[in-house]
């Protein structure tokens, strides 16, 4: 079966497997940078994240290689069941006594000492059904009736069952997501202005139905109003960024590491990171992810498959959204939404996802003509 798989394949996009190592790298030593004053003193064991980050690293380099040999088609046989698998684990997750609360959101389900975030699973199983949807059916999609409203349909549910979490971050870039592929088939501009009316009416009431939602917002416009609150995190990100300067302060120097950015190797990392390697070092960062995003597209243009055309941007925009919505965060752009950065912050799920994610990627690389 293996040999059936694995045979009559070329070679991937050795650039894009280069950029994804560097950053795995990069995050590798910044886990460990930003991580072990916290780690030390919550578990006497300085070398705590980055031995489980290493774990994660190994596993899902792991996870990739395979991808990247496993013809990406397959995909496309089996993306119902791997949605309904998605769908089940969302369900699962919001059970009393199975879904674990971390931060105020039940998105985990304990799985021994290690714990997964169904809602990671979701945003790539939703984009391989899409994928799959749209080959089918883009001839259906300037229709509202047979193609654009059933596919609505689908990814609203599903970020649904991510809100009932509640998890907006992650919501919102399966959503953007989504949207970009639709838009990208072919719907109607009027398709969408409908829906964006009716999704401002939608944010407005998910802001005003949680409070928490409204203090971020108002924490955004001016953090300094509630210092010690919910303005407390992005003002100690700022503070890591500004003496960062041009060359930063060191790798390891950090100052906002000792307890006063919390648990700065999640989604905050790039604020450690910039603080630490200065402007510079957060431009190469920046600059090694435009990269990584310009040989996603390529790959999606490139590639005959309409199928593998789809599941490359897909990836590829979920990629690119995600970080934009991180680095914009930790800046002040825009207000605290709890997004990991791709192959930086510490994480198991967001992780082996991700390099599952690019693993695909890759593997498109492989039939395309870049």
């Amino acid at each position: 079966m293996f040999q059936k798989l694995f045979k009559n394949q070329s070679k991937p996009d050795y650039l894009l497997l280069g950029l994804i190592i560097t950053l795995l790298i990069i995050g590798a030593v910044m886990v460990f940078s930003s991580s072990y004053v916290w780690a030390d003193y919550k578990y006497g064991d300085a070398f705590f994240y980055l031995k489980r980050q290493l774990l994660f690293v190994g596993v899902g380099i792991g996870a990739m290689f395979f991808l990247m040999m496993t013809p990406y088609g397959i995909w496309k046989k089996y993306s119902k069941l791997i949605l309904l698998g998605c769908f089940v684990l969302l369900g699962l997750v919001l059970i009393p006594g199975v879904g674990l609360v971390r931060g105020g959101a039940q998105s985990w389900i304990g799985v021994g000492a290690f714990s997964i975030q169904p809602s990671e699973f979701m945003k790539l199983g939703l984009v391989m059904f899409l994928s799959t949807y749209l080959t089918f059916n883009q001839k259906y999609i300037t229709s509202f009736k047979k193609g654009f409203f059933p596919s609505i349909i689908l990814v609203f549910t599903a970020f649904g069952l991510i809100m009932l979490q509640p998890d907006l971050g992650t919501g919102v870039v399966l959503v953007l997501t989504c949207m970009v592929l639709i838009f990208i088939a072919g719907a109607k501009l009027t398709h969408f202005f409908g829906l964006a009316s009716l999704g401002v009416v939608a944010f407005l009431l998910l802001i005003i139905s949680a409070p928490y939602r409204i203090k971020r917002i108002t924490a955004f416009i001016n953090p300094w109003e509630d210092p010690l609150g919910d303005g407390f995190q992005i003002i100690q990100s700022l503070y890591a960024i500004g003496p960062g300067g041009l060359m930063g302060v060191g790798l390891g120097d950090s100052i906002q590491k000792y307890f006063y950015l919390p648990e700065p190797q999640t989604d905050f990392i790039y604020a450690i990171l910039a603080e630490e390697l200065g402007f510079i070092g957060g431009t190469v960062v920046i600059m090694l992810f435009v990269l990584l995003f310009w040989r996603g597209i390529k790959i999606a243009l490139t590639t005959q498959d309409e199928f593998g055309r789809y599941l490359a941007l897909g990836i590829t925009t979920m990629l690119s959204i995600q970080v934009m919505i991180n680095i914009s965060v930790v800046i002040g752009l825009i207000p605290v939404t709890g997004i990991t950065l791709p192959f930086l912050s510490y994480g198991g799920s967001s992780l082996t996802l991700t390099l599952c994610a690019v693993g695909i990627l890759l593997n498109i690389s492989r039939s395309s003509t870049i």
